[in-house]
Formats: C-alpha cells, sequence, structure tokens
C-alpha cells in the first residue's frame, strides 16, 4: 500500500493474477452488476467518513462485515455467470 504524506490517499498495489487481485475486481464488478449492495456499501462508507478515525484499521474493520456478506454474494454471482479477471493494462 502506497499513502500520500498526510496518510488522506491510499493505493493498493498487487501482483496481476493474484487472489488479492481477483476479490477486489470480483467485488468491483458485483458492485456494478448489483445496485443494492453498491448503493449499501456506498451509504456505509458515507456514514463511515463521517467519522474522526485515529486509525484507517478500524475504519477497515467497520467495514468488515458488510464487505464478507458482498463477497459471499459476488462469489455465488460469479460461479454462476462464469465471471473471470480480464486483463486491465
Amino acid at each position: 500500500m502506497v499513502r500520500t504524506p498526510n496518510l488522506g490517499v491510499h493505493v493498493h498495489c498487487c501482483t496481476m493474477g493474484s487472489d488479492w487481485e481477483r476479490r477486489h475486481l470480483l467485488f468491483r464488478d458485483w458492485l456494478r452488476h448489483d445496485q443494492t449492495d453498491r448503493v449499501a456499501y456506498g451509504e456505509l462508507k458515507k456514514e463511515l467518513a463521517r467519522r474522526n478515525w485515529s486509525d484507517m484499521n478500524a475504519y477497515a474493520e467497520a467495514k468488515g462485515l458488510l464487505i464478507g456478506e458482498i463477497t459471499a454474494r459476488a462469489e455465488k454471482w460469479a460461479a454462476a455467470s462464469n465471471w473471470s479477471v480480464e486483463p486491465h493494462f
């Protein structure tokens, strides 16, 4: 992960073809596909953004339950739709 000096922005970097890449691209594609989860995730992020976080790990943990639920639905969709990671160059 790369962060700006003020820690206001961070960028995750991963190895192409890794499980990390697959999970995050699946999550992205599922949110593009499913409006209900897209709205729920957006609302949670707005709610959490209103809080003052002294630790970004606590922020990430606060998203964890919903992310887990969404990921489970995304995995079912991936299996049913034959979803796969396409190269993103």
